[in-house]
């Protein structure tokens, strides 16, 4: 596969990206390795990655508490703790190996210690290859509130080895999925209908599908890197799908989602909304609808659940002057940015995600 040109650094793909990862490290004067795992990453992950490593360097294991609950100002404090300990400098180079998690919090660490060292993604699931890793976006949730604080600032190089997938359960695959269907419902409808039966797809050509999803989301922040207009894009079904994420994060009685499948909700609700703004014609929304749940189980919303959802979404980043932005989908493989939409119609939404 052909390496992908992104924004000031390259995203290479399977034994392409080692190569690219060793030259860089013998090109750079690096004082020191640090890689960043968390508790999942540091037991199935490693043991594949560190074979590949050519360097003299000294490198350091930094491992954290696998899980979205961890993602916050508490474990990077720890880890500049360590960092310094260790004797980190400006010229240290960070690894993040792993998925969503440890892209964000260990670009963030890294974009943030004295004032920023390089680091360089090594996603290990599927929605840290196809959304996470790529784009320049770092951070960590604010309490429940997913991604308030970090900054926009690019890796070195991004390097996507399919292998590591193998080290998934199944919910974890499904729920990077969900990115890839948001990529074909916003950009390329051909794409999108590659996923209408699964059973059809050859998963021997699942790394043709992956590089695909990489291409599109990579077009689009090119376009925007920093997400004053096209790159908005990528919202549709985070709106909706990150408040109902934060929601169940937040409540001992709810079961935690995975990004993905709250992201799956979140796009299935906004499609209905983009119906009733005579975005999209009922038989495209109902293919949407038909195809997401056929992949994704139904979750429970009880009737006091929806207004601290609703509440929830005055948090989120998009939002301008006070107001709630939706990213809507205008026909499949089309996208309108900047929808104000009422609450009345939102709750629809939900009456009909339930029925």
């Amino acid at each position: 596969m052909q390496n992908i040109k992104a924004n000031n650094y390259p995203i290479y793909f399977n034994e392409n990206g080692y190569e690219a990862l060793n030259s860089h490290l013998k090109e750079n004067k690096y004082s020191n390795l640090f890689i960043i795992v968390d508790t999942y990453t540091n037991e199935f992950c490693l043991p594949k990655f560190l074979p590949y490593l050519e360097t003299e360097l000294t490198i350091e294991i930094i491992e954290f508490e696998a899980g979205e609950h961890n993602k916050n100002i508490e474990t990077c404090v720890q880890i500049w703790n360590v960092l310094t300990e260790l004797g980190a400098d400006r010229k240290s180079l960070v690894l993040n190996l792993g998925g969503g998690v440890v892209t964000d919090l260990g670009g963030f660490v890294a974009s943030t210690f004295k004032r920023g060292v390089d680091f360089i993604h090594i996603p290990t699931t599927l929605l840290s290859m196809v959304d996470a890793s790529v784009g320049g976006k770092t951070g960590v949730d604010l309490g429940n509130l997913k991604n308030q604080i970090g900054v926009i600032n690019v890796p070195k190089l991004v390097l996507i080895d399919t292998q590591y997938l193998e080290t998934l359960p199944q919910n974890e695959m499904r729920s990077g999925l969900a990115e890839m269907l948001k990529h074909g419902l916003i950009y390329d409808k051909e794409y999108w209908e590659k996923f209408l039966d699964l059973k059809a797809i050859d998963f021997a050509d699942f790394d043709e599908l992956i590089y695909r999803s990489v291409e599109i989301k990579n077009e689009i922040v090119i376009k925007d890197p920093t997400e004053n207009n096209i790159r908005k894009a990528l919202n549709f079904g985070h709106t909706l799908g990150h408040a109902i994420e934060s929601f169940f994060l937040e409540n001992e009685n709810k079961q935690t989602l995975l990004h993905g499948e709250a992201i799956a909700i979140g796009m299935i609700l906004e499609s209905y909304i983009s119906l009733h703004k005579n975005l999209i014609n009922e038989s495209e929304y109902l293919q949407i609808k038909t195809a997401i749940k056929a992949i994704y189980n139904d979750v429970v919303f009880e009737e006091n659940d929806i207004e601290p959802i609703m509440e929830l979404l005055i948090h989120d980043k998009k939002n301008e002057y006070g107001n709630i932005q939706f990213a809507l989908i205008e026909g499949i493989g089309k996208i309108k940015i900047n929808q104000s939409v009422e609450n009345e119609l939102i709750l629809k939404a939900f009456q009909d995600y339930k029925s």
